[in-house]
């Protein structure tokens, strides 16, 4: 061929291959677009419309929005479309973008499963998904990704656990799988992801150990394990292959044993985050090696020691978290020589002293300062007004006196004031002029004077001002209107005069108003303020009670937005009728108005608030029947209606209302007999009927009500007898059925009522004996059965040794001791028909004479007690939505300062005080760390619970202090502390009786939780810690903070929060599953406890034995060898008689503890074996 064809030949042949690449990159790129078009086809919803107008045919593919080509071939490879809320799924079709290098699709609203077609994209580097709601698991074809380095799944709503298959894409280099719901444990194959940077797995419910071969990664630069539940230790040599650690964060876990001592070989640490663990041991100070850290948490662990002085050496730290760490003494003298801090965390401490007035030269970045719930006194430093950078100040909850500096005023980018329950005196008119403040906190104080009249006008970012449990005078000023974003307006408990003015409804942002227990009239009759306040369409709760305030409640109080929650307006002058207008307040959950003058009917409409739980309408002027529309409120957990004029029929319908509670209809003038339907209320608590004219018999039906704790009915007509039924409520423990017209004997089954503390039956006509079984009632301490005509011996044993005479005063021929002053009773028959005469004469005289008197005394009892009578135990018969509060200074100075002699123990969520009143009253103080996550659930929760339950066996609250940033239960004092104390402790030896008769009360208190209440309630930490013992050594199951409430239906619940390691049932501490079971998993293992006296946790219980195991290899031939020493002594002659009784307990024990729930007993059965054991063994108790 010669050179001209050869060339012609070349040309043909590139212009053929140029021509045919034409064609290819023509059809490829065609795919691109035919799969992005899918794509775009796929979106529900494309806010910006841009995709709709941008991504067509008419252009490029390469020029549409969010979509970058590649240079040389010209493919689609990255797509960006981050940000866009778009909503729809992510089709199979994207898996044709073959060239795809980058996709990014974060922060929209896509959904469903990711498609397995992606998996075809092997030049994919990068992936972000971040935020989206996505389904299921996460898929395990990532790994089919050859050169993924990143992979970004945070907030995608991903579950299940993490696919082992992530550690074969060998280039990974970041990982982000943050708050997501992964369950289970982390997957060691991570281990071998030998390119790792960044591990970031925040926010799931990742439980196990952190997997060593994490450590092991060298390029590792950033881990995050922060909110989970892992827990074990940190491995002694972490830091030897992270040469380039940066950043290490498990904040908020279980990992417990020492922080490694080596930590100082991570030599370019930034950030150490090992916050709100189980952490105990000293803090190495080789941590003060870590020149390059800026951000150091340690807080809320178990340290031991002194946190060493070398932490003041770190020159780059910003952020120092140590509180709740025990600290004592002053401010750590360290801290003062980080020139570079900005943020200072020292609360929930045990700090004393002065702070120095130069802490501001000291510390002259400092931003926040927090320094609350310590026990620092003195005057606040005025040096603080030269803190220039402040933005946070917190001193809440020390012992501060004097005035509030005015060189706060000087803090101009100050954002935050928490000077709340101190001592201090006066607030300067400065600090109403920091333009930057959000939240001014200046409650619990001793602040006197009055509020400045411009006092709103430079506080435009004021959001919430709290001023409460103060003495403060004069009006609200005008000018308050002017802080337009205010949300939370507290100035309740203070001697605030004057109107309440309408300007406040120009706060349109307000969500709660509270300015109850002031000296506030209204000016006018219609009540003008509250017609003003139903412009603020966002308030949630108002509560303007015990004020002055007279007038007619507004029609307009209708036109409260339905984002209103609660309203209470007690104790005031209010008159009038109630508007039928209320009941548009669809969403009003608590409405108080007792102690008014409302008069005439209360109005049908009521019937609309279907989310009503609490109605208070006590202590006013309402007349007529009560109404049927309170029946048709499903929710209502709490109705008092007492101290009106109500009269006509009780509503048989309320036996309807299964959701009640509390029901306290008493001092009014109803009139018909106790419906049988009554009995429908299996969940009521206490039932006060006192003073009206009911009639008739008690129902049977009245034994149904198992949940109830107090029944009062006295002051009636009710007629027959006390039918015995009503030994059914064993939970009771208050029953009054005096002055009415009963009669018959008293029933025996009164004695099965076991938790019966008060029993008034006098000024009725009952006959016959006093059953002699009524000694076993032995918590009864009040007893009243005057005025009857019972005749016999009154019994002498169980709680009869403690009663008098009045007890049992104008009966017809009762006979016993002396000091009743009744006959003594016939000890033989000698003269028995002489005596007999003589006795018949005289009881015939004294019954005319007793008759007599005692008609004159009922008639005026029954008159000034139908006139006056109150309920024994409160205003309200249910918990109030603003109760009156024990003030902060009460409890602090009932527990010297929360001082650290009156603790008593330290739980998970907070800390025990003893405190004792000043009227001698003592009681136990439990705090609440509210730094803990789940302190405010868990104070919640007991509030709840303790409130709604209530045996004998249970720990009782006696009241509650409830601030912004501070909540504190007010419990019974159990003199004789723990069970935990007491098993542990070499000078207070239990014998094996006592040790029985406390896991009996357990027992019964919890099998009242799972089978005595309407939903049944699961402890979730049952352990002798939580076991108090009052001064008669019954025992009381307390430490309510983690309890669930278990759907009755399927009986378990899932939650996150774990109890105690060594009592946790397996399902529990690795599913998360709560049910009943659980409890009775934990109560076998401390019954096991209770008598081998080793915990669960021991040394001794490692590599695969248990306190469970140990005991099931023992048992029975060997079980000597076990149990605590002190219990069996081969030399008493009941050692035989001890070992079969344990025996018999460690076989119920390891029935409790069994590995699958479905095999344990039930509580109801494990209470009644241990009840039989007593009996055959100690027949005597």
């Amino acid at each position: 061929m010669d050179r001209t064809n050869l060339l012609h030949f070349i040309s043909c042949s590139m212009i053929h291959l140029f021509i045919s690449c034409l064609a290819s990159n023509i059809l490829n790129i065609a795919t691109d677009q035919s799969a992005l078009i899918v794509f775009k086809s796929q979106f529900e919803h494309d806010h910006s419309n841009v995709l709709a107008r941008n991504w067509s045919s008419d252009t490029h593919i390469c020029s549409w929005i969010g979509v970058t080509c590649s240079s040389r071939h010209q493919r689609v490879a990255a797509i960006n479309l981050s940000n866009m809320d778009l909503l729809g799924i992510i089709p199979p079709e994207l898996g044709n973008l073959s060239f795809l290098v980058s996709l990014d699709m974060s922060g929209n609203k896509l959904h469903g499963d990711l498609p397995k077609e992606l998996a075809k994209l092997k030049r994919l580097k990068f992936i972000v998904f971040s935020f989206n709601r996505f389904s299921g698991k996460i898929p395990s074809f990532f790994e089919a990704m050859p050169n993924l380095q990143q992979l970004r799944l945070r907030n995608c709503s991903f579950t299940g656990s993490i696919p082992p298959s992530l550690s074969n894409i060998s280039k990974l280099e970041d990982l982000d799988l943050t708050y997501n719901s992964l369950e289970g444990t982390i997957p060691v194959e991570i281990g071998n992801l030998g390119s790792l940077k960044k591990l970031r797995l925040r926010g799931n419910k990742l439980s196990g150990s952190i997997p060593v071969g994490i450590f092991n990664v060298s390029t590792m630069e950033s881990v995050d394990f922060t909110y989970n539940s892992l827990s074990g230790n940190l491995p002694p040599n972490m830091c030897r292959n992270l040469p380039s650690l940066a950043y290490f964060s498990v904040y908020s876990n279980q990992l417990y044993g020492q922080i490694p001592s080596t930590i100082d070989e991570c030599s370019l640490l930034q950030d150490l985050e090992l916050e709100h663990n189980q952490f105990n041991g000293p803090v190495p100070k080789q941590i003060g090696n870590l020149s390059m850290l800026v951000h150091l948490l340690l807080g809320e662990n178990n340290f031991k020691g002194e946190i060493p002085a070398e932490i003041g050496n770190l020159a780059n730290l910003e952020y120092l978290s140590l509180n709740t760490v025990g600290l004592n003494g002053p401010v750590p003298s360290f801290v003062y020589n980080i020139s570079t801090l900005q943020w200072l965390f020292l609360e929930w401490n045990n700090l004393t002293g002065n702070l120095p007035m130069e802490i501001c030269s000291k510390l002259p970045a400092i931003r926040g300062l927090y320094l609350y719930e310590n026990r620092l006194t003195g005057s606040i430093p005025r040096g603080l007004g030269n803190c220039s950078s402040l933005v946070d100040l917190a001193l809440r909850g020390n012992m501060f006196t004097g005035e509030i500096p005015s060189e706060i005023g000087n803090l101009l980018n100050l954002e935050t004031l928490f000077l709340g329950s101190n001592y201090l005196k006066y607030i300067p008119s400065a600090i109403f002029n920091i333009s930057t403040l959000e939240i001014l906190s200046v409650d619990t104080n001793n602040i006197t004077g009055s509020l400045p009249s411009t006092m709103g006008q430079k506080l435009p970012s004021l959001r919430e001002i709290l001023l409460g449990n103060n003495y403060l005078t004069g009006p609200i000023p005008d000018s308050i209107s002017n802080t337009s974003s205010l949300t939370l307006l507290d100035l309740a408990l203070n001697q605030i005069s004057g109107q309440i003015p309408n300007s406040l409804a120009e706060l349109r942002f307000l969500e709660i108003l509270n300015i109850a227990g002031n000296e506030f009239t209204s000016e006018s009759s219609e009540m003008s303020f509250l017609t003003a306040l139903t412009n603020c369409r966002h308030l949630r709760i108002i509560w303007i009670g015990s004020n002055s305030i007279t007038g007619y409640l507004p029609h307009s109080i209708g036109n409260f937005s339905s984002s209103l929650e609660q309203l209470d307006l007690s104790n005031s002058r209010i008159k009038g009728r109630i508007p039928k207008e209320i009941g548009n307040i669809t969403n009003l959950a608590f409405l108080r108005m007792p102690n008014n003058e409302f008069t005439g009917l209360v109005p049908f409409t009521i019937e609309g608030l279907k989310n009503l739980q609490v109605l208070s309408l006590m202590g006013n002027k309402l007349s007529g029947p009560i109404p049927d529309a309170i029946c048709h409120l499903p929710h209502l957990g709490g109705l008092a209606l007492s101290k009106n004029k109500l009269y006509g029929p009780l509503p048989a319908c309320l036996g309807n209302v299964t959701s009640l509670r509390y029901l306290n209809l008493g001092s009014n003038e109803l009139n018909s007999s106790i419906s049988p339907a009554i009995g429908g209320l299996k969940y009521l608590l206490e039932f006060n009927l006192f003073s009206n004219f009911l009639s008739g018999p008690l129902p049977l039906e009245i034994g149904n009500l198992k949940a109830m704790t107090s029944i009062d009915l006295s002051m009636n007509e009710l007629s027959g007898s006390i039918p015995s039924t009503i030994g059914g409520l064993n939970n009771l423990i208050n029953l009054s059925l005096a002055y009415n017209r009963l009669q018959g004997h008293i029933p025996d089954s009164v004695s099965k009522m076991l938790s019966l503390e008060r029993l008034d039956l006098s000024h009725n006509n009952f006959t016959g004996l006093i059953p002699k079984s009524l000694e076993a009632l032995q918590y009864l301490h009040y007893l009243n059965l005057s005025f009857n005509k019972l005749t016999g011996e009154i019994p002498n044993g169980g709680p009869f040794v403690y009663f008098n005479y009045q007890s049992f005063i104008s009966n017809d021929a009762l006979c016993g001791p002396s000091q009743l002053q009744v006959s003594p009773c016939p000890s033989h028959h000698h003269h028995r028909s002489r005596q007999k005469a003589v006795l018949r004469a005289s009881l015939i005289s004294l019954a005319v004479v007793s008759t007599i008197v005692a008609m004159i005394i009922s008639f005026f009892l029954i008159k000034h007690r139908r006139k006056n009578k109150v309920p024994s135990d409160s205003m309200d018969s249910f918990p109030a939505v603003m109760p009156k509060r024990i003030r902060y200074h009460d409890l602090q100075r009932a527990t010297n300062g929360f001082s650290e002699a009156n603790l008593l123990g330290v739980g998970s969520f907070g800390s025990v005080y003893k405190g004792t009143f000043t009227d001698g009253t003592v009681v136990a103080v439990k705090v609440f760390n509210l730094q803990i996550e789940g302190a405010f659930k868990s104070f919640n929760t007991e509030c709840v619970i303790l409130r709604s339950i209530r045996h004998r066996n249970l720990a009782k609250v006696k009241s509650s202090c409830s601030n912004i940033d501070f909540r504190a239960l007010v419990l019974e004092y159990m003199p004789n502390g723990s069970l935990e104390n007491w098993l542990y402790s070499k000078d207070k030896p239990l014998n094996l009786s006592r040790r029985l008769s406390i896991m009996i009360d357990v027992a019964t208190a919890i099998e009242y939780l799972h089978h005595g209440y309407a939903t049944p309630v699961v402890h979730c930490d049952l352990k002798p810690s939580n076991v108090l013992l009052d001064e008669a050594m019954v025992a009381h199951v307390s430490d309510f903070g983690i309890a669930k409430l278990v759907n009755a239906e399927d009986n378990a619940a899932v939650t996150k929060t774990l109890a105690t390691f060594g009592y946790i049932a397996p399902e529990y501490g690795s599913e998360g599953l709560v049910s009943t079971k659980c409890d009775v998993y934990s109560f076998g293992i401390m019954l096991m406890e209770t008598f081998v006296r080793k915990r669960p946790t021991d040394d001794q219980f490692t590599a695969g034995l248990s306190l469970r195991g140990w005991i099931y290899d023992s048992y029975p031939q060997s079980l000597g060898h076990v149990i605590d020493a002190t219990l069996l002594n081969p030399k008493e002659e009941s050692f035989d008689k001890n070992v079969e009784c344990i025996s018999l307990i460690m076989k119920l024990a390891l029935n409790c503890s069994s590995e699958l729930p479905g095999e344990r007993t039930n509580m109801k059965d494990t209470l009644a074996t241990l009840r039989k054991i007593r009996k055959q063994f100690f027949p005597h108790l």
